[in-house]
């Protein structure tokens, strides 16, 4: 053991979140977890683009990298970005995109999209793919980085009226989120029932999460800090 490790041992890690969500950030806080969060901005339409095709879990988990990558160079060089403090902790990327009819859906930003998408969807399923990309930047050192993918099949509701559809499109609610629903908020009562990890659904899955945190060493309990 190098004597950096040694004198890391007992103290609290601290976790970059590469993501201004609401919704991960709420989700880590609930499980003890006061993140660092961080604007990795990222320009996804450009990145698929020049990656080429790809399934939904290469995409999610190749923009989860891009933007826990993204952050690194800010949080070294403007400590100020991480509230003063030097670069230390484990730096978390995530993205999530709906696949559903055969089609890979992100954010639908524009209401009219946002509409379409759940006129199309209610009574249907789909497959919620969230990626995780996890780097060790403990003493400010770039270590090892792992990535990895939950997902959930979401069953809507075939219930739902246009009126409905319009009053949440009217929220705001689903137009910055992956397929234009949230299971923790308002879209809640549309959901019927959901396989899989439920985490994955608010694109931040705690036990994948906590499965990369001790691959690299690290005790779960360590980011507790709340």
């Amino acid at each position: 053991m190098s004597s950096a490790d040694a004198s890391r041992i007992g103290r609290p890690v601290r976790l970059y979140l590469a993501s201004t969500s609401p919704a991960r950030l709420a989700t880590l806080r609930a499980v003890g977890i006061e993140p660092v969060t961080i604007p990795s901005r990222v320009d996804e339409e450009a990145a698929t683009v020049a990656a080429g095709p790809m399934t939904a879990g290469e995409m999610v988990l190749l923009l989860a990298r891009l933007k826990a990558e993204a952050v690194l160079e800010p949080l070294l060089s403007e400590p100020e970005s991480a509230g003063g403090e030097p670069l230390d902790g484990l730096v978390l990327g995530g993205d999530s995109a709906f696949e559903f009819g055969g089609a890979v859906f992100g954010k639908p930003h524009l209401p009219e999209v946002a509409r379409e998408r759940w006129h199309a969807q209610r009574g249907g399923s789909g497959l919620l793919h969230s990626g995780h990309w996890l780097i060790d930047a403990r003493g400010g050192v770039i270590g090892r980085a792992i990535g990895a993918v939950a997902e959930a099949r979401v069953q809507f509701a075939d219930d739902i009226t246009d009126a409905e559809i319009d009053a949440y499109v009217a929220t705001g609610e689903p137009l910055e989120v992956a397929g234009a629903f949230t299971i923790d908020s308002k879209g809640a009562g549309f959901i019927e029932r959901i396989d899989g990890d439920p985490h994955a659904v608010v694109g931040l899955s705690i036990p994948l999460l906590r499965h990369l945190v001790r691959t690299l060493g690290v005790e779960w309990t360590d980011l507790w800090n709340r």
